[in-house]
């Protein structure tokens, strides 16, 4: 329950941020239109900045971005919880640049432990969050057969538990007719 909290009280510190810079950025905004139209050379450094200002926000965002995934990696959430690991943020940073020489360096150098992880994740039969996990390592290397071998045992432990579910509702259905017949 607390790993649980703390995943839901970090997402709320990401909105929060993330909302903070928007505002700041929109206030930035305001006062350069407002001095825009107080004096007509200001009006062209204004505008001359305004067209440098997404590649400056894009920046600013993966490198934000990037704290927050250092910060996930040194708390050991490579891959979990769903929306707070480090995988995510590296991920987003490349939707932002998709050239970014740190995520995908830092991707590239955490794939074996993100296989070892799943591999875990499958062992203890969680089966759905092994699936997004895996999903989320082919976003970035599609065609690795580390993946390919993973999606492979996580379908054999799906067969596995799905014979284990049918054979317990046959027990089931057995126990219920030794009942009725007697």
């Amino acid at each position: 329950m607390p790993r649980f909290l703390f995943a839901v009280l970090h997402r709320y510190a990401l909105a929060l941020l993330c909302l903070s810079l928007l505002a700041a950025a929109g206030g930035i905004f305001w006062y350069s239109r407002a001095t825009a139209d107080a004096a007509p050379n200001a009006a062209a450094a204004a505008s001359a900045e305004w067209t440098d200002a997404p590649a400056d926000d894009t920046r600013s965002g993966s490198d934000i971005l990037l704290g927050l995934a250092r910060e996930a990696m040194h708390d050991g959430r490579l891959l979990a919880p769903a929306g707070s690991n480090a995988w995510e943020f590296y991920l987003s940073v490349l939707q932002l640049e998709p050239q970014n020489r740190v995520a995908q360096e830092a991707l590239r150098e955490s794939f074996p432990r993100a296989a070892n992880e799943i591999e875990r994740t499958i062992n203890r039969r969680e089966l759905e969050e092994a699936r997004r996990e895996i999903d989320l390592l082919r976003e970035f290397d599609r065609d690795n057969f580390t993946l390919a071998l993973l999606g492979g045992k996580l379908s054999a432990a799906r067969n596995i538990v799905m014979r284990q579910h049918e054979a317990e509702a046959e027990r089931i259905r057995q126990a219920n007719a030794a009942r009725g017949a007697r």
